[in-house]
């Protein structure tokens, strides 16, 4: 039972997007470990640009 945590920031990702990834996640371990898409579990995290860092600013700081 397969399960893949996605974390993406918060700006301007689209339904369709996200189901795009879903899709060809489950797909890409269907086809390469051979797991079964009824038990794969994938699940997208939006997290805010405030709330993402790197080299010790968050997201925001760094694109201001």
């Amino acid at each position: 039972m397969p399960y893949v945590n996605i974390k993406i920031t918060d700006e301007d990702v689209s339904q369709a997007q996200k189901t795009t990834l879903i899709k060809e996640t489950t797909e890409l371990l269907s086809r390469v470990l051979n797991k079964d898409p009824a038990t794969t579990f994938v699940v997208i995290d939006e997290v805010n640009l405030d709330n993402w860092g790197v080299s010790g600013k968050s997201v925001t700081e760094l694109r201001n």
